[in-house]
């Protein structure tokens, strides 16, 4: 449904900007039981959604309470956590915006690499808040919840090893992946500074400029020429000299220097020919008999950007003059930047290269703050962890605090230094014309009228009864329906008009309405079904953080089955490779017939458009061994797993399902009518599941319906 299609009442000021097309909102609520979520309260004008008749959905009528799923989790990090941009700089995430490009990973060949990627979705929370300490220095302060990568994989910042926080996460000595985040700034590079920028003036024209003396006698007289010239491609460090310059009340004049040709740039100068500009000049560029942090670092930065080379995390400074190269080596030393001085070359020239990989090089940079991005740029290089990023603490900051989170391309950022998830975006709430990516799990739409709707659209003479299926968006038991309670209101309209219905779930909430249902079983056919996708504790929580536990909802569906209903388990999606190995299925069943369950309905993988984009990145993080596998079963833009995977997969399931009693309806319905289907009217192996995991690391797609 359409925000167009709602009728509502007075607007809400909290409304969000894609709200404002509506008529108004009921009010926008917050909760501290739901620290970072906010409920629209909305006025619905329909209740009943009926599903075109060209869809692939095996029913006809829908009833959706809410818009968004609580289920989710929240991954966030703190205002002030760098960001590496794809310039090679550092900005706060607080600071980047929609559309800007940082740098995110991406495996290629044996290795990840860094690669390009932009911002998609960005937003704010509160969490509380919790400090990880890495034996480098680096610190990051994130929500529990959110995921770094380590030499084991991704690992949550808090979790346990049993119960329902049981998940991978932060153990002391887990190493994470990156190069850290050392070394403060000795300067602000746009600020005035006068060491730094006379270290700056010192390495650039040192390294790249040219001075200028001569005396020329001709018959009548001697004159004296002075001139300062120089010349560069890049005009971002030839801008910060003319700038620097100007601070020192040197006046330069720009000129085209030469032309661009097939191998080179167009290249400027900027030059002056007054002797006091000149003698200005040389004497900024003296070097100091006592030089500080900001002297150095300006010098490191200067003569980078006149003669440093960086390429696949390598950074060398070359030159000829000894007391240059003397300056080059005396300033790492003085930051304790690992260099080594390499062999003359045939031309006299000789390289400082920078040791120590990665780390160290982003460390020269953060130290000195170069103006030529293009010598920053990291794209391609291959991350190979050379710092010491063992945890060393996880602490528990006591206190919620502002946090954000970002979606990118690559479904990854580099924060601090170190590779971060993010939050995948997921289509839903585009379709409300909402958020894409936090939005769903923060901004829950609530028909609060839904059920008053609902029992005067069943009265109406045109109402066949046909059954009406609930879940098919999203989960009406999610968390938020402890707080609004729609459900009780929506079973007894549905009961009193004589509406046979069903419920598919994950959630466990389900048990309070139990009696409620078993009364309205008396009078209507009434089908359970529980979705129970996987049963292996650390790949659930990867593939749907923040839904009840396989134990939980096997609980519910004992408790339902005590309560007298014959309970379906949606064991769907099957994912190849990771829960279609017999072992894995008959342990699913085992567990399944022991909660009392009368009937499994099973499918395989499905992909539709917009959900495999983002399965495929959630793959290529947590088992990109499997990648390769799963573009030979989904190439290009299918979306079912072929015929043939789908019989072998029959060939493992059915036999196993007859053993354990739970074939039920097993026989393949998908060529029966949708009223020849009865209970749930839901197809077996022909259901088209679609993969809808929250939005960090995730698969996301919220299509006509969430079938598991």
């Amino acid at each position: 449904m359409r925000w167009q299609g709602q009728e509502l009442g007075v607007a809400d000021a909290e409304a969000l900007p894609g709200l404002e097309r509506l008529n108004g909102l009921v009010r926008s609520v917050t909760t501290p039981e739901f620290a970072g979520v906010t409920f629209h309260e909305v006025m619905c004008k329909s209740a009943l959604n009926h599903v075109p008749g060209a869809s692939a959905m095996p029913f006809d009528w829908t009833v959706n309470p809410y818009r968004g799923c609580t289920h989710a989790c929240s991954y966030c990090v703190s205002p002030d956590t760098l960001v590496m941009t794809a310039e090679g700089r550092h900005r706060p995430i607080s600071e980047l915006n929609v559309g800007d490009e940082i740098i995110g990973t991406e495996p290629q060949g044996a290795y990840r690499r860094y690669t390009k990627t932009r911002v998609s979705a960005k937003w704010w929370t509160r969490k509380r808040a919790y400090r990880v300490t890495l034996a480098d220095g680096t610190e990051l302060v994130a929500s529990g919840d959110h995921r770094f990568l380590t030499d084991r994989g991704w690992k949550h910042v808090t979790g346990s090893m049993s119960g329902q926080t049981r998940r991978p996460y932060l153990t002391m000595n887990l190493r994470l992946q990156g190069f850290g985040l050392t070394g403060t700034p000795a300067s602000d590079a746009d600020s005035v500074d006068p060491a730094y920028r006379r270290g700056y003036l010192a390495g650039m024209i040192r390294g790249d400029g040219m001075l200028f003396h001569r005396d020329y006698t001709d018959e009548r007289r001697t004159r004296s020429i002075h001139r300062f010239r120089l010349a560069l491609a890049d005009t971002a460090a030839l801008d910060r000299t003319r700038a620097f310059l100007t601070d020192e009340g040197v006046v330069t004049n720009t000129r085209p220097f030469a032309g661009a040709t097939t191998t080179r740039r167009v290249i400027t100068a900027i030059h002056t020919a007054r002797r006091e500009d000149v003698a200005c000049i040389e004497g900024l560029i003296e070097t100091p008999a006592a030089r500080s942090d900001s002297w150095h670092a300006g010098f490191l930065a200067g003569i980078f950007d006149a003669e440093g080379s960086h390429s696949r995390g390598v950074l060398r400074i070359s030159n000829k003059d000894p007391h240059v190269l003397r300056l080059v080596t005396d300033a790492l030393e003085w930051y304790s930047i690992p260099h080594v001085s390499e062999p003359p070359r045939p031309n006299g020239v000789v390289a400082v290269r920078v040791r120590g990989g990665i780390p160290s090089t982003q460390r020269f940079f953060r130290i000195s703050q170069p103006a030529i991005t293009r010598k920053l740029d990291m794209t391609g290089t291959a991350i190979k962890t050379v710092a010491d990023l063992r945890v060393v603490s996880v602490e528990d900051l006591g206190t919620e605090i502002d946090m954000v989170d970002i979606t990118t391309g690559t479904g990854d950022f580099i924060a601090n230094g170190v590779i971060s998830h993010n939050c995948f975006a997921r289509g839903t709430h585009e379709y409300l014309d909402l958020d894409a990516g936090h939005d769903f799990d923060s901004q829950i739409v609530v028909k609060i009228n839904v059920a008053d709707v609902l029992t005067k659209e069943l009265r109406r003479g045109s109402w066949q009864h046909d059954a009406v299926m609930l879940g098919t968006n999203t989960d009406p038991y999610q968390r938020a329906e402890g707080r609004y309670r729609l459900m009780p209101g929506i079973v007894s309209a549905l009961t009193e008009s004589g509406t046979p219905f069903s419920i598919l779930t994950k959630g466990t909430l389900l048990r309070r309405d139990l009696p409620l249902l078993q009364d309205a079983a008396a009078s209507v056919h009434v089908s359970l079904a529980m979705s129970i996708a996987v049963f292996d504790d650390d790949l659930q929580h990867s593939v749907e953080p923040g839904t009840p536990s396989a134990t939980a909802r096997l609980e519910t569906v004992r408790a339902a089955t005590e309560a007298g209903f014959r309970v379906t388990v949606f064991l769907m999606p099957i994912l190849p490779h990771l829960t279609d190995a017999i072992p894995a299925i008959d342990h699913a069943l085992t567990r399944i017939k022991e909660a009392g369950a009368s009937r499994v309905v099973y499918g395989a993988l499905h992909l539709r458009p917009g959900a495999k984009q983002w399965f495929m990145q959630w793959l290529q993080r947590e088992h990109p061994e499997l990648v390769s596998s799963y573009l030979g079963l989904y190439p290009g833009v299918s979306a079912n797993a072929p015929k043939a995977y789908r019989s072998w997969l029959a060939k493992r399931v059915r036999p196993l399902l007859r053993v354990h009693r739970l074939d039920g309806h097993a026989e393949d319905d998908s060529s029966r009518p949708r009223s020849a289907v009865p209970g749930l009217a839901l197809r077996s192996a022909a259901v088209p599941a679609t993969v809808v995991t929250t939005s960090r690391g995730r698969a996301a797609a919220e299509d006509e319906a969430r079938l598991f």
